[in-house]
């Protein structure tokens, strides 16, 4: 070869096989060129090895949907703290074994389900629609918090927090509110908007010292440690 090429024309001459299967191979993660993983069928080879590894399988790279536990202190934004940095490879959470990470899974990524820059936990990353169009519809599908707080409740301040606030100028739905211990509340609430529960807590007397988020609908955060992210399994719905 006196011309670098493609790296999928180069595969479909070697295995052989047809160009689009050399390109579904190399977005899969199945080909390597000088022992490295190549994912992009645009890249140019010239004499490197290019190998086809076993049990390769020419398939279209579905969509995926991404769980993340967030730490407190990453924003959604693009700076050093975005949460985007922790969506790589090395912070797939070792409780799923198997699961091949590909370039093409943190592409064109959805963020559903944002948090305030100081709270932590359950966020929902997708590139499925089905998924987008549910969580979309934010109001019908309920999250829980765990809100950790100082300070005095007033009276009948937990009655309040369940019904009987406004945000915004518009009075909140009912909502599941309950002590954990003396210092921690949990929050069951459909359509949470960005404040919320601290405005809540304030409004009875509270301040709140940390707030994270555990379960979006049918979705827990369960094992997944902060940083960590992991797949939506195909039997887990919202």
């Amino acid at each position: 070869m006196s011309e670098p090429v493609r790296l999928s024309k180069r595969l479909a001459e070697l295995v052989p096989c047809s160009r689009r299967d050399a390109e579904l191979y190399i977005e899969n993660g199945w080909v390597t060129v000088n022992g490295k993983v190549v994912e992009e069928p645009q890249f140019k080879v010239l004499d490197e090895q290019v190998v086809l590894l076993p049990n390769a399988v020419a398939a279209t790279v579905e969509p995926v949907t991404l769980l993340l536990n967030k730490p407190a202190g990453y924003g959604i934004g693009m700076g050093a703290n975005s949460v985007l940095q922790l969506l790589v490879a090395d912070n797939l959470t070792p409780d799923q074994p198997g699961m091949r990470p590909l370039k093409k899974h943190f592409i064109r990524q959805n963020l559903l389900t944002p948090l305030e820059t100081d709270a932590s936990g359950l966020m929902v990353f997708t590139q499925n629609w089905g998924v987008t169009r549910r969580l979309d519809h934010a109001n019908k599908v309920e999250e829980e918090f765990i809100v950790e707080v100082s300070g005095q409740i007033i009276e009948h301040g937990l009655k309040r927090l369940c019904h009987g606030l406004s945000y915004k100028g518009q009075a909140l739905p009912p909502m599941k509110v309950s002590w954990q211990n003396e210092t921690r509340l949990r929050f069951a609430l459909k359509g949470s908007q960005p404040g919320q529960i601290r405005h809540m807590c304030e409004a009875v007397g509270l301040t709140v010292v940390a707030m994270k988020r555990i379960r979006i609908g049918g979705v827990a955060m369960a094992k997944l440690q902060p940083g960590q992210w992991r797949y939506l399994n195909a039997n887990e719905k919202f």
